[in-house]
């Protein structure tokens, strides 16, 4: 446990070093699947034929790469989007190199999912905040939550931890003093309702939505479902810890963050284009943190 809290504290200050959105500019490598390395073309100052391999979720993050496709696309830059509807393939493929970067999870998760696998994964970027939201299945209001009523939550680490935390700002529960991002049910000092937990993979929470009382649902998978910030029960507040600790980052291999095709990635991604795209298509179930 304390070396996952050193690995989050290490993460969040290692994206506060990067200066702004896009990180620093530096020695390059080449992008997988790329024909021509960024060193080279940037010799005369473009980086025209450099292709990009990106995986991602499907709502938000692809349909956010798509506005960023048509910014590199100015700039002689292919993005190859490539979606995955899972929290693993895509950071195992970013280790091996078939991915040069990923967009899909908050820099908690990163943080966690290397010291849990080993991979060296970093962030170029920090782009959005998806507040997460607890959302009606059998049950429609909170005041109608009966005693034992079975809430779906996720089942990785960081995820639970913040679904707790939703609940336990509506008092629904009580969390272990201290307990924070890193709380289970294990953490839970007092549950008046008696509530049961159901933890399952996020992806699957909004399929299983109609089998629950209710369930707390990452903002992704939440658009995916047709599921909109109207519909919530509760959100996420975006004063407390969770609105900092998870923060959707662009993710590489460390040693490609200050490749200069990657540098004019996080730049498209923390352009104007995409601010106003996030704000015009998803009512605040996406937050712009640049």
């Amino acid at each position: 446990m304390k070396k996952l809290v050193s690995l989050l504290l290490s993460g969040v200050l290692a994206v506060g070093l990067l200066a702004g959105c896009g990180g620093n500019t530096g020695t390059s490598q080449t992008p997988a699947g790329n024909s021509e390395s960024p060193a080279a073309s940037t010799e005369t100052g473009s980086l025209e034929g450099t292709t990009l391999k990106v995986g991602a979720t499907p709502a938000p993050h692809a349909e956010i790469l798509e506005v960023v496709k048509d910014i590199l696309a100015e700039q002689g830059i292919t993005l190859d989007i490539v979606q995955y509807n899972d929290y693993v393939q895509p950071n195992n493929a970013v280790e091996d190199g078939s991915l040069d970067a990923n967009y899909f999870q908050h820099i908690t998760y990163m943080n966690d999912f290397n010291d849990q696998n080993g991979t060296h994964l970093v962030s170029a970027a920090e782009v959005h905040y998806e507040p997460m939201s607890l959302y009606a299945g059998k049950v429609s209001s909170l005041d109608e939550l009966a005693d034992g009523a079975l809430i779906g939550v996720p089942n990785d680490a960081t995820n639970e931890a913040r679904a707790l935390l939703v609940l336990q700002q509506e008092g629904l529960i009580t969390l272990r003093d201290g307990a924070g991002i890193t709380a289970t049910i294990n953490d839970i000092v007092d549950n008046p309702k008696n509530l049961q937990f159901s933890e399952m993979e996020a992806a699957q929470l909004p399929l299983r939505l109609a089998d629950l009382d209710m369930a707390v649902i990452n903002g992704n998978y939440a658009i995916d479902a047709g599921l909109s910030m109207d519909d919530a029960l509760a959100t996420e507040s975006a004063d407390g810890e969770a609105a900092q600790a998870y923060v959707n980052v662009l993710a590489v291999k460390e040693g490609r963050e200050d490749d200069p095709a990657i540098q004019a990635l996080a730049a498209a991604l923390c352009s104007d284009e995409v601010k106003t795209y996030i704000e015009e298509n998803y009512n605040g179930a996406v937050v712009a943190v640049f």
